[in-house]
């Protein structure tokens, strides 16, 4: 329902009588009794740090009056005795979308004719994924047949949303009785939501998680910008809600510990504390996550076991797959250990399962308190309703359960839920609870007979020794008590046995028939004398004592320690110094908190490790100056993507990672992919195997973007395509336009900025672009231009849209043609990373040669072979010897082509891309000649940490053997035992690059 609600007043709702009907036309006689009961002798849990033994609990109402150990009871109460019986506050659920329609599901149109502009009707925001204005209070309906569920596993209220889109719009907070929502409704906007999400919007941009996080960032721009002016050019109903909403909880969605930090980052940006759901894994990143101060809504959704009888069925897990089954159960625990504060969630979790996975959680490290605190005082907190509910004291909305013992006990039985002081009965209390050991004795005879369950839902077996024992069928009807079995001795009866009898305070006793139909008597006497382990309250599923380590980054080769500098000492290397020293035989390189000290021979130091480099080959570290791993995502779809930020989605568990430094490669510039003639912003990283996605970034690196030019951006062969532009020329003047908007832009805020202070008072302040304020950036030389080309005269092109704006393109990617124009790209100024030998891949390729990076060096242009592929980024080094081989380029000119040159190309030469005093120690030991094919990295490192070991390569794969080993075996077991299990399955891992065609249809994601 799309209008902007009057969210001050409804803000407010919340402390109305329950009796709050009073207005509506009756159909019945009047009756004013009050609601009055007062509940005696039971252990009261008023919230996790106070507790009253054969306390008294007052309501009326639906509200809380007293409680106290001893009460006066006034005329009219009714009196209720729950001895023995335990009361707790009804638990609350701030993660639903109880009482809201189902959200309409799209057809994915990723082939279909693309949607530019918003659908929504109204006036609304001008991308449909921003639905602040949306408000759950307007279509919230009680739900019987939901709310009871929620009831039988003892909540008493939710928070309810809508799960859709990005900005998602308000929830409401309601109570889960059967009464009407006028009085369900406690809260009717408590909360804002968000989401790296845009649900069933079918606009085409965003597309990606940088995508989503620019959207956001510019809304929240827009929101205040809009809220400034004091005249409103236009009408926008959804930046009038989102400013209306900032003064609720902002509670924000994400899957994972990644989306978790790069949300708290958003809100840090906005000076926003987020509540964050989460994804049940920020174990694996657990330091990151407390860093982030947020609360968290926390699922217990564990995953089954993997049935793994057969191997070729487990090889398809991953190890990470396999650790996160054993882990998973231990992340509420762990939350708890690090002192974060979480609410539980039933979130994505069956009903059956929810109390199953939060006593295994309790079994895993999760202490009981903090699992009562996260389910009833923390969620009332974090979206300001414990003056209402989460706790047992006077004047609050009587919500609370009437249990058998202990909440968290395995066989505990929720009796009643009384929500807002109406009783909602979930097992009857006069059931008898038979669960415990028992000796059965009939014809002199004595046998081991055990009943566990819950009342209504007994089980039964005796014990004939330690491996065998008999199934009983178990009836319970009050006090009557069915046994029927076939006790396996012939002497005593050849067929079923069936017992009648009658509980007689703990023990049973009653007549029964043999099998020949000799009638017996027969009697079950309670065995007092339990051990202190059979009297512990039995919790499901404790934690084995074979435990599997986090790891960092979480993969099989990761490391339980994240490896740190060493002073290091390499003897007798061949050093490949790229400095005017060229290769030195024989030589030192010491190296100290991560930089080269010292370049020579016979250099000593005691404290230092020394590494006998005899033999071998010394390097700075390759680096890649296009490549597309460690990102979530790489391209968006809008035609001018400057907004977006490769930085935002920074990988750093990519496999890719640490594959690439076993080839040599320390460093590489993230790009943007090629779907735009103006794409996102660059990452630039060093690749610290295990460190946090902002730890990957090269702190003080100079700022760059992505270009495209070609087939890529203009798209004309795609029928699926709307988007401008659909020519080469087209591209052109999406620059010049771009470009001519960012200069007025300039002028705009130069203008404002000129005004005095009195001018400004009065003045309308312009509205901040992100795109603008990118191209901007490049113009005044604080952003470079990576560009994605092959045509000569596409390349002309942007080389006169630069001079003509009055800067330079850093760098032309690709440039399959550059040997066609490298004289003109050397006056420009402009660098060339290259492929060594790729064409004929696509027509504009047509004309690629092997000998143009030669051909461009020798016009004078800085020239450096990049992978722009997962798997050719491994073997740079074998690349960059394809010049010597095709164009008889030196070896110390080629090897530049990987380290030095791309160095200067990304102006990062004054600290990496060769081996001189005072650098960053990114180094890497290869086994022979890097050039050569039989070349290895026996050892890579950055800033002086070794992140790849051949040798210690070898260790993590026996690990790896070994893990998979005792996680298979361990599945068995738990298969073997009754648990539950899925089929395994392989997870995607996408690789990206910039130029893939599927039939007609360039794959604009940039996804293969």
């Amino acid at each position: 329902m799309k209008r902007v609600l009057s969210l001050i007043l409804m803000i407010g709702i919340g402390s109305f009588t329950l009796r709050g009907q009073v207005t509506f036309p009756r159909n019945d006689v009047k009756d004013e009794r009050s609601r009055a009961f007062i509940f005696k002798n039971a252990t009261i849990i008023v919230d996790h740090q106070h507790t009253i033994k054969n306390g008294m609990l007052m309501i009326k109402d639906g509200k809380i009056q007293n409680v106290a150990q001893t009460l006066n009871v006034p005329e009219g109460y009714t009196v209720i005795d729950l001895e023995g019986k335990f009361v707790y506050p009804g638990l609350i659920d701030i993660y639903t979308s109880y009482g809201l329609p189902a959200v309409k599901k799209i057809q994915n149109n990723f082939w279909g004719r693309e949607q530019i502009q918003s659908a929504t009707k109204g006036a609304y925001n001008a991308n449909q994924a921003i639905k602040p204005e949306y408000a759950a209070a307007e279509e919230f309906a009680m739900n019987s047949e939901k709310a009871k569920k929620l009831r039988n596993l003892g909540f008493g209220s939710v928070l309810s949303f809508r799960a859709d889109g990005i900005a998602r719009g308000s929830s409401v907070f309601a109570t889960l009785g059967n009464d009407s929502e006028n009085v369900s409704m406690l809260n009717t906007a408590v909360a804002a939501h968000y989401s790296f999400n845009k649900g069933s919007s079918t606009q085409s941009y965003p597309v990606s998680a940088m995508g989503y996080i620019a959207l956001l960032r510019q809304t929240y721009l827009d929101a205040e910008w809009y809220k400034s002016l004091k005249t409103k050019p236009f009408t926008d109903q959804s930046l009038v809600a989102w400013n209306q909403l900032q003064s609720l909880p902002q509670i924000f969605e994400t899957n994972n510990w990644l989306q978790l930090l790069r949300a708290d980052r958003v809100g840090d940006e906005f000076g926003k504390q987020y509540i964050i759901k989460g994804g049940g894994d920020e174990y694996k990143r657990i330091q990151e996550v407390k860093a982030t101060g947020a609360s968290l809504i926390i699922p217990l959704n564990f995953p089954e076991a993997f049935d793994v009888e057969d191997p070729l069925d487990a090889m398809k897990l991953s190890l990470k797959q396999m650790l996160h089954w054993e882990l998973a159960p231990t992340n509420p625990g762990i939350l708890e250990k690090n002192g974060i504060e979480f609410a539980i969630t039933t979130h994505r979790v069956e009903s059956g399962k929810f109390w199953k996975n939060l006593r295994k959680a309790i079994g895993h490290g999760l202490s009981e308190e903090t699992a009562l605190k996260a389910l009833t005082t923390i969620p009332a907190r974090l979206i300001n309703m414990d003056d209402m509910v989460g706790s047992l004291k006077t004047g609050m909305v009587a919500n609370f359960l009437v249990t058998s013992g202990n909440l968290f006990s395995k066989d505990v039985v929720i009796y009643e839920n009384w929500i807002q002081g109406k009783r909602y009965v979930i097992n009857p209390m006069d059931q008898l609870e038979l669960a415990g050991k028992y000796d059965l004795n009939f014809m002199g005879n004595s046998y081991n007979l055990e009943i566990s369950g819950k009342p209504g839902k007994h089980s039964a077996k005796i014990i004939i020794n330690d491996t065998t024992s008999v199934k009983v069928k178990m009836k319970v009807q009050r006090e009557l008590v069915t046994l029927n079995f076939d006790i396996g001795d012939k002497e005593i009866s050849d067929k079923e046995i069936r017992f009648s009898g009658w509980v007689d305070g703990k023990d049973i006793q009653g007549r029964g028939q043999l099998g020949n139909g000799d009638w017996v008597s027969w009697q079950a006497l309670h065995r007092d004398d339990l051990s202190e382990e059979d009297k512990a309250d039995p919790v499901a599923d404790k934690a084995d004592s074979d435990y599997g380590k986090v790891l960092y980054p979480y993969l099989g080769y990761g490391n339980a320690q994240v490896p740190t500098q060493k002073s290091l000492l390499f003897k007798n290397a061949t050093v490949w110094t790229n400095e005017s020293d060229g290769i030195m035989q024989n030589t030192d390189v010491l190296v100290k908190q991560g930089k080269i000290v010292k370049i020579g021979k016979n250099i000593s130091d005691k404290a230092a490790e020394v590494i006998d480099a005899t033999g071998k080959h010394l390097t700075s570290g390759i680096i890649d100056e296009h490549t597309h791993i460690a990102a979530t995502s790489i391209n968006d779809v809008a035609t001018n993507s400057s907004m977006v930020r490769i930085g935002d989605v920074i990988n750093p568990d990519d496999i890719n990672i640490y594959r690439q430094l076993s080839g040599g490669v320390t460093a590489a510039q993230i790009l943007h992919g090629s779907a735009n003639p103006i794409g996102g912003q660059s990452a630039l990283i060093k690749f610290r195997w295990g460190a946090s996605p902002e730890a990957m970034k090269i702190k003080g690196a100079d700022n760059y973007i992505k270009f495209a030019l070609g087939e890529n951006v203009k798209r004309s062969r795609s029928t699926a395509s709307r988007r401008y532009p659909q020519t080469r020329m087209g591209v052109e003047q999406v620059y010049m336009d771009a470009f001519t908007n960012a200069l007025e832009y300039e002028k705009e805020w130069k203008s404002y900025n000129k005004l005095s202070t009195r001018q400004k008072a009065t003045a309308d302040k312009p509205r901040r672009d992100l795109v603008h304020e990118a191209m901007l950036e490049i113009i005044r030389g604080q952003r470079f231009i990576s560009c994605h080309s092959y045509v000569q005269s596409e390349i002309n092109m942007l080389m006169h849209v630069a001079d003509h704006f009055g800067f330079k393109v850093n760098t032309f990617t690709h440039i399959l043609e550059g040997y066609k124009v490298a004289d003109k790209m050397a006056a420009h100024g402009v660098g060339g990373s290259t492929f060594a030998d790729w064409w004929a891949y696509k027509w504009e390729v047509r004309y690629a040669i092997p000998y143009n990076p030669i051909l461009m060096q020798m016009a004078g242009v800085t020239v450096a072979i990049n992978s722009d592929d997962a798997e050719m980024a491994r073997r740079l080094n074998q690349e960059a010897a394809k010049s010597v081989k095709y164009g008889g380029m030196s070896e110390e000119d080629a090897w530049k082509m990987v380290t030095l040159n791309p160095a200067k190309l990304l102006h990062l030469d004054d600290r990496m891309g060769s081996i001189k005093v005072g650098k960053d120690a990114d180094l890497v030991l290869w086994i022979d000649n890097p050039l050569s094919i039989y070349a290895k990295a026996e050892k890579t490192m950055v800033d002086g940490i070794i992140y790849y070991d051949m040798q210690e390569d070898l260790k993590k794969r026996k690990f790896i053997q070994h893990e998979r080993a005792r996680l298979v075996h361990k599945m068995k077991e738990a298969k073997k035992g009754g648990a539950s299990t899925q089929k395994p399955f392989e997870t995607s891992h996408v690789e990206f690059h910039c130029d893939v065609i599927v039939g007609d249809h360039v794959l604009y994601l940039g996804e293969h």
